[in-house]
């Protein structure tokens, strides 16, 4: 029988059918041509309801698109891929510093493109907040078209199936069972599907009986709670982020400070109250025996002032180190003050890293350490006066000191001291891997008058190095820049020596007498004269630009044939004043130099030389020597608190059972067709699962022996 469809406005063009009755086996008698009429009705029925509603589908509502958009695979998956993305660059790159670090790290040009992207605060950037609503809500509508579908299939059997239908099923078996009662084969199937764990329903149609059966309906629960998991999670990360204090910023609430000001100069409008955002991350640096009830908000460039309903007061901090130098642990002994919950009795407890104090749902991390104060002393060493006249001060870590300069005002500013110092050893290979302790440490800076600052890292005491002793100092420019570091060699255990052999170099008046007394008997006073003008003159250049002033003058004023003579003759006059002054100093400490200077001292010369090449750039009017100090150390603690803690664990846990439920089971369903036909009975048995289809070849194969078995025949169709 033919069909034809083909007309105009037909949308799949001419298309041509053919049904021919088949025989179900031999003799069987043909299908009735009214059934093959009834059928060509159906496909033809079929074919103008796809028509109707590919029609419709153009005219489908802007809602209804917009709803099928945000359900959409690719949406989700693309929203996903990007907050991962991000995800990834908030961890490599480290959140809320100080925009100078930035700065210094990756030069003005990126810096400016990278505050323009928010990488500095991808958490809390709008872009990001944007992205995960949005993921929010198409995972929502996903959830919302989905679930009542993923509901029915969990609960719904399927009885109403046509034979042709199983006969499709790549898992497919038939019988054919002559002398035996439909009701007996119905009841060996469902006893069999029993017996291998499948809940059944039957149902009796016209002309045949349908047996659906099905296990692992949970299945479909997996999918719902990795899909709940993403909505769940996505709320909690909203509840937690900077979602909150960006909507105070937006509406005018709050402003972030970003002048450097203490906590209790701080201004209202930059101080949050205990309760005024569901989550918050701030940290604080606690002198011991200090008393905080606040933490400071890091939130772009600037910050924020969260006030605590509690106080903490640090009572001991202690820090232990490997033996490489790196710290082993943390523990701070603190005591909360909360009048309105502890009353009088205040709480003891210690931090450590790794375990946290939980106060009334607050928890308090062991995350830093540093100097909270530490009282020094010092010793200032002139460096560019022709008189050794040091002068003592006293300062504390954070206190800054103002002082006199030649070239204006200068500020001294203290940053930090450490105790310990483990380095590894200069004068050993790399691979023996062996430290000192190089001693307490001082770290300060030196601002001038325009705001312009050097670092200076200076060593209490001295250190050895190829057996001989030096005071070490450290120095430069820009944070980002190493430091380099002027060796003050040690004589008598003090710098006194170098320094005072400086201060003669820089006394003119000294030098010219000196080198007139000193100077070798001669018949041409003039040119004796000159010469000790020469040795003046290279002695000012050498003070001001070490060797390499000396060599750039000669290429000055000497013709290029000539140059490397008359440079290598200054370097001789300027060696020799240079030991003849070292000798006279000497001579004032009462040392026997008439015999000449022994091979130490002729060492201490040779690094007092290289320590006066370095003092040019140097850029400090003194050396600041630490004499003396009273360590006050400071626990730097972090203190958190999320109202979405619970929302995020929620969804945690929803995704932990969803992936389990997707993994480890598997929703498969099983038919079994009955008809009586020509007083046998014939069985249809079908089956399908929708994941580990290895697995379910071999469960059908089970169930089909089992039935095989049961019936008494092996299935004639398989």
């Amino acid at each position: 029988h033919w069909i034809t469809g083909g007309s105009q406005g037909w949308p799949y063009g001419h298309t041509f059918f053919m049904l021919l009755p088949t025989p179900f086996s031999p003799g069987r008698e043909p299908i009735p041509v009214s059934r093959v009429e009834q059928a060509s009705s159906t496909i033809l029925s079929l074919f103008v309801n796809e028509t109707t509603a590919r029609e419709s589908s153009s005219r489908r509502t802007l809602g209804w698109v917009l709803l099928e958009f945000l359900g959409s695979m690719n949406l989700a998956i693309t929203l996903l891929v990007v907050v991962a993305i991000a995800s990834v660059i908030g961890t490599v790159l480290q959140q809320n510093q100080p925009y100078s670090n930035y700065v210094l790290k990756f030069g003005p040009f990126w810096f400016e493109v990278f505050r323009w992207l928010g990488l500095y605060d991808v958490y809390g950037s709008g872009w990001f907040i944007g992205i995960l609503g949005f993921l929010i809500l198409s995972t929502g509508v996903c959830l919302y078209r989905q679930v009542p579908s993923m509901l029915r299939e969990m609960v719904r059997f399927r009885t109403r199936v046509q034979v042709h239908s199983l006969r499709g099923f790549h898992r497919c078996a038939e019988w054919w069972l002559p002398n035996q009662a439909l009701e007996d084969v119905s009841a060996a199937v469902t006893d069999t599907f029993r017996a291998r764990g499948y809940r059944w329903r039957s149902r009796d149609n016209e002309g045949h009986r349908v047996v659906a059966a099905m296990k692992g309906r949970y299945n479909r629960l997996g999918y719902l709670f990795t899909h709940a998991a993403v909505v769940v999670i996505g709320i909690g990360c909203l509840l937690v982020g900077d979602l909150w204090l960006n909507i105070k910023e937006w509406r005018g609430q709050i402003t972030i400070e970003k002048r450097d000001l203490s906590a209790r100069d701080v201004p209202p409008i930059s101080r949050l109250q205990p309760g005024a955002v569901p989550a918050f991350r701030g940290n604080v640096m606690l002198p011991e025996g200090a008393t905080a009830n606040f933490v400071f908000l890091r939130l772009r460039d600037g910050f924020l002032v969260q006030e605590l309903p509690f106080a903490i007061e640090l009572q001991d901090f202690q820090v232990a180190y490997y033996d490489t130098g790196q710290p082993k642990s943390f523990i701070s002994q603190v005591r909360i003050h909360d009048q309105e919950h502890l009353g009088n009795q205040p709480l003891n407890a210690t931090i450590q890293v790794n375990h946290p104090l939980i106060y009334r749902g607050y928890a308090i991390y062991q995350s830093d350490f540093g100097d909270g104060g530490s009282k020094l002393e010092f010793r200032a060493w002139p460096l560019s006066s022709p008189r050794l006249e040091s002068a003592t001060m006293k300062s504390a870590v954070g206190d800054s000191l103002k002082l006199e300069g030649s070239n204006g005002p200068l500020r001294l500013e203290f940053d930090n001291f450490r105790l310990f110092n483990l380095l590894p050893e200069p004068d050993v290979k790399p691979d023996d891997r062996k430290f000192r302790n190089f001693g307490p440490s001082i770290s300060f800076k030196l601002r001038n008058a325009v705001g312009e600052a050097r670092e200076y890292f200076n060593y209490m005491a001295p250190a050895q190095i190829e057996g001989r002793w030096f005071y070490i100092s450290g120095v430069r420019a820009r944070a980002d820049e190493p430091f380099s570091y002027l060796h003050i060699p040690v004589a008598n255990n003090s710098p006194e020596r170098f320094l005072r052999f400086n201060a003669w170099l820089h006394d003119a008046a000294r030098v010219r007498a000196l080198l007139e007394r000193v100077a070798p008997t001669t018949e041409n006073a003039d040119f004796q004269r000159d010469l000790n003008v020469v040795r003046a003159n290279l002695l000012a250049l050498f003070l001001e630009g070490g060797f390499a002033a000396v060599s750039e003058r000669a290429k000055a004023v000497v013709p290029a044939d000539r140059l490397r003579e008359a440079t290598t003759l200054y370097f001789t006059i300027l060696r020799d004043t240079l030991a003849e002054i070292f000798v006279e100093v000497l001579r004032e400490e009462g040392v026997n130099v008439e015999q000449g200077i022994g091979k130490s001292d002729d060492a201490f010369f040779n690094d007092a030389l290289s320590a006066l090449v370095a003092l040019p750039s140097y850029g400090s009017p003194f050396y600041l020597q630490l004499t003396g100090f009273q360590q006050v150390e400071a626990s730097g603690l972090q203190v958190t608190y999320s109202g979405g803690t619970v929302v995020v664990y929620t969804g945690f846990a929803l995704l932990v059972m969803g992936i389990f439920i997707m993994f480890y089971t598997s929703h498969r369903r099983i038919w079994a067709w009955l008809a009586v036909e020509d007083d046998a009975t014939r069985l249809v048995l079908a089956g399908t699962g929708n994941r580990r289809q290895a697995d379910f070849a071999q469960e059908f194969s089970l169930l089909q022996t089992a039935l095989a078995r049961r019936l008494g025949s092996a299935p004639q169709v398989d």
